[in-house]
């Protein structure tokens, strides 16, 4: 089978924890967080760690295969993915570091075809990256997905002068939210808007969700729990 999280973490969890116990926390550390001393170090060494894995989940995988037994429903061979990739589900999330769609939704490499941004917003090129996803890749499935204690929906909510760039990230998501003074409510507002406007700014994705080959649904992640929830 493919490589599965949960055997991923087990193949690997010695090692990660080993790192994680050797980075040398900050001022963070009071509040939970471990951060690494040499950031690049640590993400040379997740990889490594990574890519051991990889080349053990090949080798599973081929194995699986010669012997006639592959797993049709998580089959995602590294061999495979070298060449081409059929995800099945496009996602345009935030990119916030809490939220990682492969870990919220416990897929793999090859699962989900991701556009992130912050504030989830539909740019013109988060509009042209789904439009791949759906017209190049076929994935059947579009979410956008915002999430609890959005960052950039609070900026877009507070009269605070920003960045000139910062100013253009947040317009949209001021225009969608139309003065909420909730974030939850916010979030949700964003998200729907978002959808809306992938619909409206694109004639590919607007006649694959009318032919019915595209089925767009919008969610919303809560940090506290781990809960997507879906909403109209």
């Amino acid at each position: 089978m493919g490589i599965q999280r949960r055997h991923f973490l087990q193949t690997t969890g010695g090692l990660a924890l080993a790192a994680l116990m050797q980075a040398q926390p900050v001022e963070a550390a009071e509040e939970g967080f471990c951060i690494p001393d040499d950031p690049l170090q640590a993400l040379m060494a997740g990889n490594r760690r990574f890519s051991e894995a990889w080349r053990r989940a090949d080798q599973n995988n081929w194995a699986t295969q010669q012997a006639g037994n592959p797993d049709p429903r998580c089959f995602n061979s590294p061999r495979a993915l070298a060449n081409s990739q059929h995800p099945w589900a496009t996602l345009l999330t935030c990119s916030d570091s809490r939220v990682s769609p492969s870990w919220v939704f416990d897929t793999t490499p090859g699962d989900l075809f991701v556009i992130r941004n912050a504030g989830n917003s539909a740019f013109d090129e988060a509009i042209a990256s789904v439009e791949y996803g759906v017209s190049v890749l076929k994935t059947p499935l579009v979410m956008v997905m915002g999430h609890s204690g959005c960052g950039a929906v609070a900026a877009a909510m507070d009269a605070n002068p920003l960045t000139p760039s910062l100013d253009r990230l947040i317009q949209p998501i001021q225009e969608s939210i139309n003065g909420s003074s909730d974030l939850a409510e916010a979030v949700r507002r964003n998200a729907l808007a978002t959808a809306s406007t992938l619909i409206q700014r694109s004639a590919v994705l607007a006649k694959a969700k009318t032919s019915d080959a595209l089925k767009l649904v919008v969610g919303v992640f809560e940090l506290t729990n781990g809960v997507v929830t879906l909403i109209e």
